[in-house]
C-alpha cells in the first residue's frame, strides 16, 4: 500500500474509532442538557449513516477489485507480445 493511500486509511479509521467514543458522550450531555427526548431518533439517524458505511464500503471495495483485475489483464497481455 502506498503512503498517501495508508495515511487516509489510517483517518478513516481514527474518524470512526472516534465516533465509537463520541456518541455515548453526546448522548450524555443531551441527557444532562434537557435533550433527552431527541435521542429516541438518533437510532434512525445512526442505521441510515450505517447503511450508507456498508454500501460505500462495498463499492470501494468493487472499485479495489477491478482496478486489481484490470492491472493483472494489463500484466498478463504484456506477457503475452513478450512471448
Amino acid at each position: 500500500m502506498k503512503g498517501p493511500k495508508k495515511f487516509s486509511n489510517v483517518v478513516l479509521g481514527s474518524v470512526l474509532m472516534g465516533l465509537c467514543c463520541v456518541v455515548p458522550i453526546v448522548l450524555i450531555l443531551s441527557g444532562t442538557a434537557g435533550l433527552a427526548a431527541l435521542t429516541g431518533y438518533l437510532d434512525y439517524v445512526l442505521f441510515v449513516v450505517l447503511a450508507l458505511a456498508i454500501i460505500i464500503g462495498l463499492l470501494l471495495y468493487a472499485r479495489h477489485r477491478k482496478q486489481k483485475q484490470d492491472i493483472c489483464r494489463t500484466h498478463e497481455a504484456s506477457e503475452k507480445r513478450d512471448d
